[in-house]
């Protein structure tokens, strides 16, 4: 089963085509232009390096979240485009589990971790172990503390990954057992997203088609929260 896919969830953008659970190739940028920029080159690119046709992928995979709100909408829509020609399937993974698949193959503990701001983090926990990954934790937003007090009932050692893992590793105020990630696989990428797709397909989890797919923020926009605000003022006065 040929599967592409692609994570545009965060900075840095990359589109993967694997085999099963083969890589055949992946293209990573992180060089701060928008995914709209780039994503759509760079899907076309990756094809023609490795001589398949769209219509040669049996399976389309893209991170649903969470994320960047506007990142998470060029992806999905990237992926709808490119399947709904032959009505491709499609399965859309969260980003934090796809982000635990970088350590595929290793035996950890890890918690993965991305910068929500305000102090608070998008996270979920993973138990790693001969190639499987088993979840802890459902994905959730919350405060750095209150992720610190949950790891500390853990008691062991946790690797943190994400573009929140620095962040989080500074601010470990009561000395727990963590540590960082490698730099080269805290970023999210699809070569992951692909490796979680293709182990959600063989469990018998259901395939949609491409217009089923849709962003999981875990919160709301900027200007939900704004409007929210501003109806909130309009009572008052």
């Amino acid at each position: 089963m040929k599967i592409l896919a692609i994570d545009s969830s965060a900075k840095p953008v990359s589109v993967a085509v694997s085999e099963d659970q083969n890589l055949l190739g992946e293209f990573f940028i992180n060089n701060g232009l928008t995914h709209s920029q780039t994503l759509a080159p760079m899907v076309a690119d990756i094809l023609k390096v490795l001589k398949i046709n769209i219509n040669g992928i049996d399976l389309f995979a893209v991170s649903l979240g969470p994320g960047s709100f506007t990142g998470l909408r060029i992806g999905i829509a990237t992926i709808k485009g490119l399947a709904f020609a032959n009505n491709t399937p499609c399965i859309g993974v969260s980003t934090l589990n796809s982000i635990a698949y970088n350590f595929w193959r290793e035996n950890k503990t890890v918690c993965v971790v991305m910068d929500a701001k305000c102090n608070n983090v998008y996270t979920a926990i993973f138990e790693i172990s001969e190639s499987k990954i088993t979840r802890i934790t459902q994905d959730r937003l919350m405060s750095i503390e209150d992720l610190y007090s949950e790891v500390e009932k853990l008691e062991k050692e946790v690797i943190l990954v994400g573009d929140g893992a620095v962040l989080c590793y500074n601010k470990n105020k009561k000395k727990l057992k963590v540590r960082l990630a490698l730099e080269n696989k805290q970023n999210q990428r699809a070569s992951s997203v692909a490796l979680a797709a293709y182990a959600s397909y063989s469990n018998g989890d259901a395939v949609i088609c491409p217009s089923e797919l849709k962003p999981v923020y875990l919160r709301k926009s900027q200007a939900e929260r704004n409007l929210i605000v501003d109806s909130k003022k309009e009572i008052l006065l």
